[in-house]
């Protein structure tokens, strides 16, 4: 009777270490393309991050947190048109890395022109972002991405 008491508490124990130990994504990324006619269009990729958190611009100083990057594959049904841009940021001083960084809160939405010769085209690539709170950073995170243009 004892032994099964035991293992009880032990399931419990080790149940309740386990809901503990979830993994934190307060960043969700979707992404959608625009047409802007026959052989041009423009692929949105929007963050949306959880209150209390934010992301990294992509324009980053050396030394600082890890910038938000997009690195597109290569396609010959595709062609970049131009840098991926995104809005303007909150820029604040941040003491941990010693310099001014300028970040994203709420949402985002960064945004790449291509040029479409054929009129459709499915784009791929692969982003990297880190994301912070007040009290702690998260490792920077890469996530594939596939959008198509009909």
């Amino acid at each position: 009777m004892k032994k099964a008491f035991h293992i009880v508490i032990a399931l419990i124990l080790f149940s309740a270490t386990m809901a503990s130990a979830q993994i934190e994504e307060p960043v969700k990324w979707s992404y959608v393309a625009k047409k802007i006619n026959n052989k041009e269009a423009v692929v949105f990729l929007k963050a949306t991050v959880d209150k209390g958190w934010h992301i990294y611009s992509q324009n980053v100083k050396e030394g600082g947190p890890q910038p938000t990057t997009f690195t597109f594959a290569k396609s010959a049904d595709y062609t970049l048109v131009g840098k991926t841009i995104e809005p303007k940021g909150i820029t604040k001083y941040e003491e941990v890395f010693d310099m001014d960084v300028t970040y994203f809160e709420n949402e985002v939405v960064f945004q790449q022109k291509v040029s479409i010769p054929k009129g459709a085209a499915t784009v791929k690539g692969t982003l990297e972002f880190m994301v912070c709170n007040d009290s702690k950073c998260l490792p920077p995170d890469e996530i594939n991405f596939s959008v198509a243009i009909k």
